[in-house]
């Protein structure tokens, strides 16, 4: 069955002023549909046509290049959409605030940390907060639209929070401002969905 562009869970204009809606229908209505007809026609009549896109990211090393680009752009953005929301932001509490805590020394050292990964990834790309095979946390960056689910990645583990830090992500109201838009992307983080996504990893 072929993917599927998501629906955006809020208006386009929900995230602002942190985001606005200018950027978030562009992002959403041209840049993610492009992702996944280009991810549709990598895959029409291959074997991997049916495969989740779980399945496809963890193998991504053994498909074409159109396969990984689009795959990667397709799940990033699935998950980009979902912890985001309007009226968010605050500090995670429960498990994974505690669980934050404990690895990092507090939520403003973990915020330090990621910001720092995403500042620094050079060119286009994301910054992760992931969970690893023995339910440490982590930060990481990726390039272009991998991520950790990839079976090439530097340091792989599931996502839980993910920040795109590509151009098309900010720059009508940040220009080359990327530092302004992390700091002011956090007030847009549902922590709901990403304590849910916590639970979900650790099972």
């Amino acid at each position: 069955m072929a993917f599927t562009l998501p629906n955006l869970p809020y208006e386009f204009a929900a995230l602002e002023p942190h985001i606005d809606a200018r950027t978030m229908e562009i992002h959403h209505d041209k840049h993610h549909a492009a992702y996944v007809n280009n991810l549709n026609a990598a895959l029409q009549g291959t074997e991997h046509e049916g495969k989740t896109i779980e399945e496809l990211l963890a193998d991504i090393s053994k498909l074409p290049p159109a396969v990984r680009n689009n795959g990667g752009g397709h799940w990033n953005h699935s998950m980009f959409w979902t912890i985001m929301g309007p009226n968010a932001g605050g500090t995670p509490g429960g498990d994974l605030g505690a669980q934050i805590d404990k690895t990092f020394g507090s939520f403003d050292e973990m915020k330090k940390q990621f910001a720092q990964a995403a500042t620094t990834r050079f060119g286009s790309g994301w910054a992760w907060l992931s969970l690893d095979s023995d339910g440490n946390l982590f930060i990481s960056s990726t390039p272009n639209q991998d991520n950790p689910l990839m079976d090439l990645a530097e340091k792989k583990g599931t996502p839980i929070l993910g920040l795109d830090v590509w151009e098309h992500a900010y720059y009508l109201h940040y220009q080359n401002r990327r530092p302004d838009y992390i700091t002011s992307w956090w007030n847009t983080v549902n922590w709901s969905e990403v304590n849910r996504r916590y639970a979900d990893a650790k099972k």
